[in-house]
């Protein structure tokens, strides 16, 4: 939405879109616009101009940041805050929320300021105590969080992503990091090398070192469990989720709430059980056979799903998004050998690439080529995956895994975008074979 009606204002509208201005309408300048020419608008304005009209500082603002984990971290703050009684509304990946209501779609992680503001109007006005939103590395860069007073800042981690927008690793690293050099209140995973932030209102979590929230034991069988601490507190806890890379954004989670509530730790961990994980990360989409639909899309997040089920075979399918950081590739590939016992490379979202380019750059990082199938129709290499597993005599050992899309519902080429969706796919081919054996 690109132009918002305004109460009770010299102008009844507000863009930051200079084809939508007219003479009721105030011109927004940020520093994404600023360079564009304001015709025909009534006015220009900043957004120390409007900030009181959208009531900005009516609401706590929780920014959650880093490479993985975002989501489900900010969707496990929501959860917790809204089962212990509070008034919440969440703006990310998946669409944006107001008290368990979806009240628009997915959209851009972090979308343009006056999304942002357009949303936190609204989570007022449903009376919300805190406005729970991920903050992309693309959206600090471009100042697209510029005025907003968080009152809580969260990190997951930081290894490698979007390097065709940063250019380099320590420009990632660098603008990731610059979230957190302020005195405001933070909450910062130790354990991940690459975190440099101002200590000053931090508290830490930790699985490997000594922190203001620790893991003091845990279990990955099957789901995940484990007893963490806070200061004198100690409070077991209980999840659905897959994956030891979730026991870190249960951490990040738990001690979020702790430090904006300080409701009892234990009263804080019982929720923990009530969140069955986000759409389309982790997501079980058959059990006989195993599937899984994964949105890993970096080195760091395949590796992280793959070594989740090491003691099993994998078939790990994927690809990797056109026209965007080519460096990942090939380390896509090695974590996928080094981990799956058969791989299927496929088209993610090619845009204006060559899909069987992209695969190949992918291949630069694979020695053992007879683990390969290729196949850059994303339909046909699902389908053949799950042949694949159903041949097997021990098809109970095998998981297959697709990874890259998750819970998207669209695959973009450079000329049109097609209806496609992982889990949609895997129940389509299902059903085909369940109904081919009736016959």
């Amino acid at each position: 939405m690109r132009k918002i009606a305004i109460p009770d204002k010299k102008y009844q509208y507000i863009t930051d879109d200079n084809r939508f201005c007219d003479k009721n309408t105030a011109f927004l300048i940020t520093k994404q616009n600023q360079k564009f020419t304001k015709n025909n608008c009534c006015c220009n304005i900043n957004l120390d101009d409007i900030r009181s009209v959208f009531y900005i500082d009516e609401v706590k603002i929780i920014g959650i940041t880093g490479t993985n984990g975002k989501t489900t971290t900010s969707s496990l703050i929501y959860s917790l805050l809204l089962d212990l009684g509070y008034k919440v509304a969440l703006q990310g990946t998946r669409g944006f929320f107001i008290n368990g209501k979806k009240v628009e779609k997915m959209s851009h992680t972090t979308p343009p300021i006056l999304d942002t503001y357009r949303h936190i109007y609204q989570a007022v006005a449903e009376d919300c105590d805190f406005f729970v939103m991920e903050v992309s590395s693309h959206a600090i860069a471009q100042e697209r969080i510029e005025t907003l007073n968080f009152k809580l800042k969260v990190h997951t981690n930081i290894t490698g992503d979007h390097l065709d927008f940063h250019q380099t690793m320590a420009n990632y690293i660098a603008v990731k990091n610059s979230f957190f050099q302020d005195e405001s209140q933070k909450i910062i995973n130790i354990d991940d090398k690459n975190i440099r932030y101002n200590i000053k209102n931090s508290y830490t979590y930790s699985l490997e070192n000594f922190a203001t929230s620790k893991l003091l034991a845990y279990s990955i069988k099957d789901e995940v469990s484990g007893i963490l601490s806070f200061g004198t507190e100690t409070a077991d806890f209980y999840s659905n989720l897959f994956g030891f890379f979730n026991l870190y954004n249960i951490l990040a989670s738990v001690l979020s709430v702790k430090v904006l509530t300080n409701k009892p730790l234990s009263e804080i961990t019982a929720q923990v059980e009530n969140f069955f994980g986000v759409e389309g990360r982790m997501e079980v989409v058959s059990f006989d056979p195993l599937i899984i639909v994964d949105f890993a899309h970096t080195p760091d997040g395949i590796k992280q799903v793959l070594t989740t089920f090491k003691t099993q075979k994998l078939i790990t399918i994927f690809g990797a998004g056109g026209n965007r950081d080519k460096i990942k590739r090939g380390l896509m590939g090695k974590v996928a050998e080094e981990l799956s016992h058969k791989i299927i490379l496929t088209s993610d979202n090619p845009r204006c690439e060559n899909p069987e380019d992209i695969i190949q750059d992918i291949l630069t990082g694979i020695n053992n080529i007879e683990k390969i199938e290729v196949q850059p129709d994303r339909y046909e290499a699902i389908k053949f995956g799950i042949d694949f597993i159903l041949k097997q005599e021990d098809s109970q050992k095998y998981i297959l895994l697709i990874l890259g899309k998750g819970d998207e519902q669209y695959q973009y080429f450079c000329d049109k975008k097609i209806l496609f969706d992982d889990r949609e796919v895997v129940k389509k081919i299902l059903d085909e074979k369940l109904n081919s054996q009736k016959e």
